[in-house]
């Protein structure tokens, strides 16, 4: 069967269009509320001189409550050569977030998603078309040779260079400079071109390019939370592959993928409610998507 563009909100009374669908509205309230922390960060360090909030998402800590990016950590472990605890500590709360809900920061919580959704949001109101082709596509693969090369390059520069590089952290890196020193910093205009190529294709760097996805994308391989597909009675109309923001399919059963972000687009976009969220109790071997 043909793909075809999902259609747009269905009409309510009066002509008004329904209200935002139940797992993007929660996810827009989330990635919002995730991106607010890291916008009053500097400001209460800089205006009230409170260290409450500290860092931002490579380094984050609320209060006493420590959180380090599983990738950044590993990198700092293998430059330095040295178990430094508070790090490895750190790092137990998202590697077990990942572990069972696979590379949901990256859906629900990062600050570059909400900027794309932004993006996103203006494209779709200036074109009036609800979802971007995916024109810039790549193997899937691509993502773990990414992942390996970064800290490989990391590895024999001696120096973390994800921890200077990275999408979520440059955000907030960017917001500190802006409120400390009124200014922002050149490694900015790596944001500026993730943020223009959503204008061509939805998730470029998301899906291919970004090594901290590629590694909880590897630690949520066997993650206990998938998108579950009733094979019986999918008509195979391709709008959940229309709303996937990564060009998954979850009609062919890519939703339970090392790449699926659990994001829940596939789920609000399927009008016959043959998707949802299963929690996999057992331990099963899904080779399907985490092969491809």
């Amino acid at each position: 069967m043909t793909r075809q563009e999902e259609p747009g909100p269905l009409p309510a009374a009066g002509g008004k269009t329904t209200r935002l669908p139940r797992f993007l509205g929660r996810r827009r309230r989330v990635l919002a509320a995730a991106f607010l922390l890291i916008v009053l960060n500097p400001l209460l360090n800089y205006y009230l001189h409170s260290s409450f909030l500290q860092g931002w998402y490579q380094s984050f800590s609320i209060g006493n409550l420590w959180f380090v990016s599983p990738l950044e950590g590993l990198e700092s472990l293998l430059i330095s050569k040295t178990l430094y605890t508070p790090s490895l500590i750190g790092m137990v709360i998202p590697v077990g977030i990942a572990l069972v809900l696979g590379r949901v920061f990256c859906s629900w919580v990062c600050p570059m998603s909400f900027l794309l959704e932004l993006v996103d949001g203006l494209r779709r109101h200036l074109s009036g078309q609800r979802h971007l082709a995916n024109r810039l596509l790549f193997a899937k693969r691509v993502l773990w040779f990414v992942l390996i090369g970064e800290i490989g390059l990391s590895m024999v520069l001696g120096a973390p260079l994800f921890v200077f590089l990275s999408p979520p952290g440059l955000v907030g890196r960017e917001m500190m400079m802006l409120v400390f020193f009124k200014n922002l910093a050149l490694e900015g205009l790596l944001l500026v071109i993730i943020m223009l190529l959503e204008l061509l294709t939805r998730r470029f760097f998301c899906r291919t390019f970004c090594p901290l996805g590629g590694m909880l994308a590897f630690l949520g391989r066997h993650r206990r939370l998938r998108i579950h597909l009733d094979k019986d009675g999918c008509t195979s109309c391709g709008a959940c592959g229309n709303a996937c923001p990564l060009g998954l399919l979850p009609e062919q059963g890519e939703g339970t993928s090392a790449y699926c972000w659990n994001c829940g687009e596939c789920v609000d976009s399927c009008r016959q409610k043959m998707l949802s969220f299963r929690w996999q109790l057992e331990k099963t071997a899904v080779k399907r998507g985490n092969e491809q």
